[in-house]
C-alpha cells in the first residue's frame, strides 16, 4: 500500500529518478575516503583544493549518465552548482553528517556536521538531503542513532525535503573489523527493519549477504527479498568499492527483489584518483561513463519505481492555503 508524501519531498523525489521512477545516483559526497584514494602515504597532505578539482571532473563527466548527484557540502555540492559542472536537470543529494564517528569502536556515534542542517540543504536548492549513520541494533549507541535519526527525519519533514537514510553496520568484536557470515545479513536487515520504522524516505542499504562466504545468487536474492519486506521506505544499493563486475551482479540480484536504484560511487570511479591529467580524463570518458549509463540502463530495466511506495498529496486549487 503506497503511502501519501508532501509535496515537496514528493518533487524532490522526481528530480533524483529517472523516467521510469528509478533511482540511480551517482554518489561522490566521500570525503576521508577520497583523501586516501588521492594520497595512499599521506591522506592528510591533500589539499582541499584537489578534492573540488576531482569532484568538479568526475560530476561534470558522469551526472549525466545518472539521475542524480549526491555531494558533501565542504568541497563538492557549492563548488559543483558554481563551477556549471552539475547539469540544472539532475537531483542534487546533499550530505548532513560529519565525516568519520565518534566514540568507541564498538559504539559508534555519528553527528551532523557543525554550521551545517537541514534548513541549509533546502536554502542551497537541494532535491534532498542524506545522513550517513553508524548503527548496529545490539551496540550501546543504538538508541542515540535512533535519536538522532528522529531528530534528523523532523527537520526534513518540517523543510519538507526527502531524506536519504544511510545506515553502515559495524562489528561489536573488537578482533573483527566488519560482519561477516549470516551475522551481517541480520544485522543489515534488522537495521532496515528499526531505522525506516524512525524515519527516512529512501534507504540507502547494504548488500545484505556476505558474497564471500554466500557466493551464491539464490541466497543473495533471498536476502535482498528479505531486506525489501524489512524496509517501509524504497531502498536503493549502495557500491561500498567493489568492483564495477561484482556489483552489476549485486543490482541485478537487488533490483529484481524490489531496491528501487542504486547510490554507486567508487564502483565506477575509484580507478580515476589513481591517474592523473588526460588519462583521468580519458578514463572517466571512456570506461566509468559507460558504466554509469550501464547501471542507469539496468535499473530502469529492473528497479521497482519509488512511485510503488509513495502517492502525491491531492493538491486541488486551494491546496496552497494549507500548504
Amino acid at each position: 500500500m503506497s503511502k501519501e508524501l508532501s509535496i515537496g519531498k514528493y518533487r524532490g523525489l522526481q528530480q533524483c529518478a529517472t523516467h521510469r521512477g528509478a533511482l540511480a545516483v551517482l554518489a561522490l559526497d566521500h570525503r576521508n575516503n577520497l583523501r586516501r584514494a588521492l594520497n595512499p602515504e599521506a591522506p592528510e597532505a591533500v589539499l582541499p583544493s584537489e578534492m573540488i578539482a576531482f569532484k568538479q571532473q568526475v560530476t561534470r563527466i558522469l551526472a549525466p549518465a545518472a539521475s542524480a548527484v549526491l555531494l558533501d557540502p565542504e568541497v563538492g555540492a557549492f563548488q559543483a552548482i558554481a563551477a556549471g559542472a552539475l547539469p540544472g536537470s539532475r537531483g542534487l543529494i546533499v550530505a548532513l553528517e560529519a565525516t568519520g564517528y565518534t566514540g568507541d569502536p564498538q559504539a559508534r556515534q555519528s553527528r551532523v556536521l557543525p554550521g551545517w542542517d537541514v534548513s541549509r540543504v533546502r536554502q542551497m536548492g537541494a532535491s534532498a538531503a542524506k545522513l550517513l549513520v553508524y548503527y548496529h541494533p545490539d551496540a550501546p549507541a543504538a538508541s542515540l542513532t535512533e535519536e538522532l535519526v528522529a531528530q534528523v527525519s523532523a527537520d526534513c519533514a518540517e523543510h519538507d525535503i526527502p531524506l536519504f537514510l544511510e545506515p553502515l553496520s559495524y562489528s561489536l568484536d573488537p578482533a573483527r573489523k566488519k560482519l561477516t557470515g549470516h551475522e551481517r545479513r541480520r544485522v543489515v536487515i534488522e537495521t532496515a527493519r528499526r531505522l525506516t520504522s524512525i524515519g527516512g524516505d529512501v534507504l540507502k542499504a547494504e548488500f545484505p549477504p556476505d558474497i564471500i562466504a554466500e557466493p551464491e545468487e539464490e541466497v543473495w536474492a533471498e536476502a535482498c527479498a528479505e531486506l525489501s519486506g524489512a524496509s517501509r521506505i524504497p531502498w536503493v544499493l549502495l557500491s561500498a568499492s567493489v568492483d564495477y563486475e561484482m556489483y552489476l551482479r549485486q543490482v541485478t540480484v537487488a533490483c529484481q527483489q524490489g531496491a528501487s536504484g542504486v547510490a554507486v560511487g567508487r564502483a565506477v570511479w575509484k580507478e580515476a584518483p589513481r591517474l592523473s591529467g588526460q588519462a583521468r580524463e580519458e578514463f572517466l570518458r571512456e570506461v566509468a561513463f559507460p558504466r554509469m549509463e550501464r547501471i542507469t540502463a539496468l535499473c530502469n530495466a529492473l528497479a521497482r519505481p519509488w512511485t510503488e511506495f509513495y502517492t502525491p498529496p491531492d493538491a486541488g486549487a486551494e491546496y496552497f492555503r494549507s500548504y
